[in-house]
């Protein structure tokens, strides 16, 4: 039990390190709030662990109930805070998170004075029923309100890492729900002095009931939370790495079929200023848009004639038989501009060369005209 939960524990500690360190970058507004959620958690879990409950009990009987209780809400209060912060104006943001710590507050200390009235007058399960009545309804209303805030968002997010951390986000309100279900009928069992539901106290084994309610339901939460929180924040400098590397192996890529172009059409280099080595993505763009010019001012060199040769020598029907015609089409138009022969029948631009979207879709067809162009004449075969 220790190994389990201090090992989430100190997951949830790295990852609200992870959200709170400073990294030399802007941050975003509300990631030390999500640093600040996590060390809640991490705390909450290390008094749930045997040994943070000893420690915490050679003080007080009990006080790591009430630290581990009080750390969760402080948790929840922080989540709702993140999702009002992302979802509502500035100011109508202040006031619900003024209004959701007040009544953190008073939670916190209506719990903190039934736990002092049990330790101190008498062990009432009545009073033990309230206390665990108020401290599963903030909580309920905390993922509630969550949950609510990541279904609708996550329908929404541009990005497929915060779709997928908002989906474990909202799986992670599941299992919360379970536990604060399972709370719910120890109250009831309580505050009818029936004591028919035991409470998850003492528990040795995490897959057996209550143990599965009261420990593996949150302890599960948390890891999804922890996780779906933290993946949007790992996943986006990993994929602008990869996109860096592949902005760099294209510009790598089209440098013979631009370097001929624009040797033999020096005007349609764009004049700007210099730019920096750490914006590949800005001269890509830029040597993408130089090619297809170059292209387009080649069109009254493209022999119809020459091409249709060549398409009747080829046979397979694939990407890179499209690459390899065109590019057998550029460097007999090259020829024939330096030669300063138009071409008798102009051909129509191919369908494979019109037919992209985007940047990243220009960009890989450019790659493998460029790749063909650059072998000792085209292969077609």
């Amino acid at each position: 039990m220790n190994v389990v939960f201090l090992g989430v524990a100190g997951l949830l500690a790295a990852a609200a390190g992870y959200w709170s360190l400073d990294r030399g970058t802007p941050r975003p507004a509300g990631t030390r709030t999500v640093g600040a959620l996590l060390g809640s958690f991490a705390i909450a879990f290390t008094l749930n662990s045997p040994l943070g409950a000893n420690a915490a009990d050679t003080a007080v009987p009990h006080l790591d109930r009430l630290l581990s209780n009080c750390s969760s809400l402080t948790a929840a209060h922080l989540v709702l805070a993140v999702c009002v912060h992302l979802t509502v104006e500035p100011a109508q943001a202040r006031r619900l998170v003024r209004i959701n710590l007040a009544l953190l507050a008073a939670t916190v200390l209506g719990m903190t004075t039934l736990f002092t009235y049990r330790q101190t007058v008498h062990d009432s399960p009545q009073a033990y029923a309230l206390y665990v009545l108020l401290y599963i309804s903030y909580l309920s209303y905390a993922i509630i309100g969550f949950a609510q805030q990541t279904l609708r968002q996550s329908a929404a997010a541009p990005r497929s890492s915060v779709r997928l951390g908002l989906s474990l986000a909202t799986g992670s309100c599941a299992f919360a729900l379970m536990y604060t279900a399972y709370k719910l009928s120890v109250v009831a069992s309580l505050g009818l002095g029936l004591n028919a539901i035991p409470d998850n106290t003492g528990c040795s084994s995490l897959a057996t009931a209550p143990c599965f309610f009261g420990m593996t339901c949150p302890l599960l939460s948390m890891l999804l939370l922890c996780i779906g929180l933290t993946l949007p924040a790992v996943a986006y400098p990993i994929s602008q790495a990869r996109r860096c590397h592949w902005e760099e192996r294209s510009l790598a890529a089209l440098g013979p079929l631009w370097n001929d172009l624009t040797t033999a059409m020096p005007h349609i280099v764009l004049h700007h200023d210099r730019c920096p080595a750490a914006e590949p993505d800005f001269r890509l763009q830029r040597r993408v848009i130089e090619i297809n010019d170059a292209l387009l001012a080649l069109r009254p060199y493209r022999s119809q004639n020459f091409l249709e040769a060549v398409e009747r020598a080829t046979k397979a029907d694939t990407p890179e038989r499209d690459a390899a015609i065109e590019a057998a089409a550029v460097k007999a138009a090259l020829t024939e501009l330096h030669a300063g022969r138009l071409a008798e029948e102009i051909a129509p631009r191919r369908r494979a060369a019109v037919s992209r979207k985007d940047l990243r879709e220009d960009t890989e067809w450019l790659v493998r005209v460029s790749d063909a162009y650059a072998c000792h004449g085209p292969v077609l075969a």
